[in-house]
């Protein structure tokens, strides 16, 4: 199976390591992995949305693995990557960064009031057990899975899965492939400092958190589109306070441009909320909601913003 057949689809990545990818990538559709070694000890990267979604990703899981998964790695708090934590067996650890347990927590179940089509199933919230601030490695059987936190990047908590022996990398959503990447509750300049973290890697194999894997020469390809991506939107947002333009209609100003083929282009709107804030001078940590944007975002689309999860 392919991205282009449109049904979700494992992509082995290495011996032992594999993605677990949802086409079309959109909001509350998101890739998860499976890292399991000789012994038949998984580590997941991520869970997902919905009930009926992450009871299929286990059943993968249950073909590659022995017994329950020991654990979880949540590479940031939102709910697409996290909600299916409470799926899992009692005895699967949770680990992500601190702050993602402080936000798994603050947030809840709120996002089921954002985006209101899914049948989420019988949810719980589950927040991150074991937490760390910088880096964690988790020793499998014959071979280490690096933990690396970021920076404020897409999230003030994102972390990236590092497999160096199999030069293969876990992005999470600091990195999207095909769709437009979400800014509003990390940084514009730490994402390119997360972009350049992962570039300094010299990654062979790249699973994004929404989109298809990339390998070889698709890794600096990817990117080098996000690198530039962002680099738009500070251009945008730099031009646009100077002319007193809100966000909104700084995006419907900028609306076509070279990335607006790309999915979910209603994040324009998002990230530029964010590019205003740090171009105003209010510290990193500004809180800044999906909530709070959405009716910009929604506007911008043109009416309701389809999810499929």
């Amino acid at each position: 199976m392919t991205w282009d057949d449109g049904n979700p689809y494992v992509d082995k990545l290495a011996d032992g390591v594999y993605a677990y990818i949802q086409p079309a990538g959109g909001w509350m559709v998101n890739n998860c992995g499976v890292i399991a070694d000789g012994a038949g000890t998984a580590v997941l990267v991520d869970t997902t949305s919905t009930e009926r979604r992450n009871r299929a990703v286990l059943a993968e899981v249950a073909k590659v693995s022995s017994g329950a998964p020991w654990a979880v790695v949540n590479t940031h708090h939102h709910p697409d990557h996290t909600y299916g934590n409470g799926f899992l067996p009692a005895q699967t650890l949770v680990i992500g960064h601190d702050k993602c347990r402080d936000e798994v927590l603050a947030a809840g179940l709120e996002a089921t009031r954002v985006i209101t089509s899914p049948d989420y199933g019988n949810l719980v919230l589950r927040p991150p057990n074991v937490t760390f601030s910088d880096r964690m490695t988790l020793h499998l059987d014959s071979f280490g899975v690096e933990l690396q936190h970021v920076g404020r990047a897409h999230t003030s908590n994102d972390v990236v899965v590092w497999l160096p022996e199999q030069r293969v990398l876990f992005a999470g959503d600091l990195a999207f492939a095909g769709g437009q990447p979400f800014l509003l509750e990390g940084s514009v300049a730490g994402f390119k400092q997360a972009i350049a973290h992962m570039r300094a890697l010299a990654p062979e194999v790249l699973a994004p958190g929404h989109g298809p894997v990339c390998r070889g020469d698709e890794v600096g390809v990817l990117l080098d589109d996000l690198d530039a991506y962002v680099s738009y939107v500070a251009e945008v947002a730099g031009a646009s306070v100077k002319e007193g333009l809100t966000p909104l209609e700084a995006a419907v100003k900028h609306r076509d441009n070279r990335f607006k083929d790309w999915a979910e282009t209603e994040r324009f709107v998002g990230n530029l909320h964010r590019a205003y804030s740090e171009l105003n001078g209010n510290p990193v940590d500004t809180r800044l909601t999906v909530p709070s944007v959405w009716p910009d975002m929604v506007a911008f689309h043109g009416g309701p913003i389809a999810c499929h999860a």
